[in-house]
């Protein structure tokens, strides 16, 4: 599939005449449980031309290049990337720390070196926090649960641990998560679901899971009262990412 993410990136750049600066995989395949049947999705920052940035009009600032049961491919431009590091976006970091790398540039470079600066593990917690929640709503549906939907709670929980554990961006590899932040009693139960969501259909279902729903009750009660001994951090400005957007584009030719 490489070649052809790569031949879209390049078609990408053609068409729309813009530079990307970092393209990646995100969702299930940078997680580290995606289904046989896992669609691709790719993303990825670009920048354009410097005239492009003046203009008077608004103009767009994600490309939504794909979507199919294959491939779903869009990206974001470096302006509004550098705006959501400034208000702490976990996307960002998440994109950052993608094991699965399709572009990777010396403008890439220089921004990844500041993401620590923006980096707020209060506005990380509730992002995890609120996504646990949401999915988790879907799983008590019914007797049966999608095997991705456990996934998708336990992840974000396991998120939550780890930034209160080190004040930093969690892993995206999940059992680089798991292996840190999950309890031992549990781990069994989480290695027997990881092997059949990886070796099953993305709508896979299987009967629900006592020992991880109380896992799932417990922590959504606790983890809220945790949230005032995260660290206070001081917000970062905008001038270092002024200085880095204004170097990048004038230097696009």
């Amino acid at each position: 599939m490489d070649p052809i993410i790569q031949k879209k990136i390049s078609e990408i750049e053609k068409q729309e005449q813009v530079k990307i600066i970092y393209a990646l995989e995100s969702g299930s395949r940078a997680w580290g449980f995606a289904s046989p049947d896992s669609d691709y999705d790719v993303r990825f920052i670009y920048v354009r031309r410097p005239d492009f940035y003046l203009k008077l009009e608004k103009t767009r600032d994600v490309i939504e290049w794909q979507l199919d049961d294959t491939l779903d491919i869009n990206g974001w431009d470096l302006q509004k990337a550098l705006r959501l590091l400034k208000g702490s976006n976990p996307t960002l970091f998440e994109w950052a720390d993608s094991p699965i790398i399709y572009r990777y540039t010396e403008e890439w470079n220089r921004l990844k070196s500041l993401l620590s600066q923006y980096f707020s593990p209060k506005a990380g917690f509730h992002h995890y926090l609120n996504i646990a929640i949401n999915n988790y709503k879907s799983c008590r549906k019914g007797d049966m649960v999608r095997l991705k939907k456990y996934f998708y709670v336990i992840r974000p929980l396991l998120a939550c641990k780890w930034i209160l554990d080190k004040n930093s961006p969690p892993p995206v590899f999940f059992q680089t998560l798991a292996e840190a932040e999950l309890e031992p009693e549990l781990q069994p139960v989480i290695h027997k679901l990881l092997d059949l969501k990886m070796h099953s259909p993305e709508t896979e279902l299987c009967p629900q899971i006592e020992d991880l729903n109380r896992y799932i009750d417990r922590n959504l009660k606790e983890l809220p009262d945790s949230l005032p001994f995260l660290k206070q951090e001081t917000p970062c400005g905008y001038e270092e990412l002024n200085r880095i957007f204004l170097s990048i584009i004038n230097n696009i030719t």
